[in-house]
């Protein structure tokens, strides 16, 4: 049997609690519901150009072409599963990793290290996470980075260093769906400008959330001494953006027109245009600030 090898994304997608579903349904209503998602999931791959490999149970083991193919086929697997109807009461899930990395590939399999890793991202996963390696997400663009948070360096069985470990956020705490361009729908249009450095970001549906620090990891990086290492972040929940604190010395916050505010482990809802500093007024930033503008469409 042939063998070739390359980089690419593998991709592990599992339906979780498949095991409650037999004892509640019985056998042939339960594997029908499976089927179900096993079916769904399969388009979704195959509409990212990749390729499903094999099936375990209720499992599909793929592969893409890359991170962002596979980030685009997590994502949309998760918002198609999530809009299946409730079945007496039980809503279906599925727990997703993956890793890009080189394969061996056969006819009819893939191996290596790539693939265990993947697998091990799935393994932590719950039900409705998505959860991928932090070299993956970095191979991702910016804007679909901004739509990530890490989670920890944590040990992995056979990996002598701690491995860095990112979720994917594809829905806000209020179940808001993060969509891909292709299912994203919303009533009212939103978008909040951030300006920083001379450079000019855009918040909206593809980009829900920003991390502000002097950490490295955060999507901007303030080199003021007064910032924390995660400072301040801002997410967008039910089409309006919030900023919320977690430094030592405080966010403050001048919207134009109005007092400057200062939040301490505190949130608010930005409105209009205004400035952000980090750690000291905005009237003493010297250039370390952000200016930002919702707008509304």
């Amino acid at each position: 049997m042939k063998s070739s090898g390359g980089s690419v994304a593998v991709m592990f997608a599992d339906l979780a609690g498949s095991t409650r579903l037999y004892d509640v349904f019985g056998d042939a209503r339960a594997k029908q519901l499976v089927d179900e998602c096993l079916d769904l999931m399969r388009a979704v791959v195959a509409r990212c150009d990749g390729e499903v490999i094999k099936t375990i149970g209720d499992e599909l083991m793929c592969v893409l072409p890359d991170a962002e193919k596979a980030w685009r086929a997590a994502v949309d697997i998760q918002l198609r599963v999530s809009d299946l109807p409730q079945v007496e009461g039980h809503r279906r899930s599925i727990r997703i990793g993956f890793h890009v990395g080189f394969v061996i590939r056969t006819s009819s399999d893939v191996f290596g290290d790539t693939v265990n890793m993947a697998a091990r991202m799935t393994g932590l996963a719950k039900g409705g996470q998505i959860m991928a390696t932090c070299a993956t997400v970095m191979q991702l663009p910016k804007i679909l980075r901004t739509a990530t948070r890490k989670i920890a360096a944590l040990s992995i069985k056979g990996k002598e260093d701690s491995v860095a470990v990112c979720e994917i956020i594809w829905q806000t705490n209020d179940d808001l769906t993060m969509a891909t361009p292709s299912v994203a729908v919303m009533q009212r249009q939103v978008q909040l400008n951030l300006t920083f450095r001379g450079d000019t970001y855009f918040m909206n549906l593809l980009c829900p959330r920003i991390m502000m620090g002097r950490d490295l990891s955060c999507n901007f990086v303030v080199s003021d001494k007064m910032a924390s290492r995660q400072h301040a972040f801002i997410e967008l929940r039910q089409e309006k953006f919030f900023l919320t604190d977690q430094s030592t010395n405080g966010t403050f916050v001048h919207q134009d027109g109005e007092a400057e505010l200062v939040l301490r482990r505190e949130e608010m809802m930005l409105q209009g245009t205004g400035s952000i500093g980090f750690g000291r007024s905005v009237e003493f930033a010297d250039g370390e600030l952000v200016r930002f503008g919702v707008v509304e469409a």
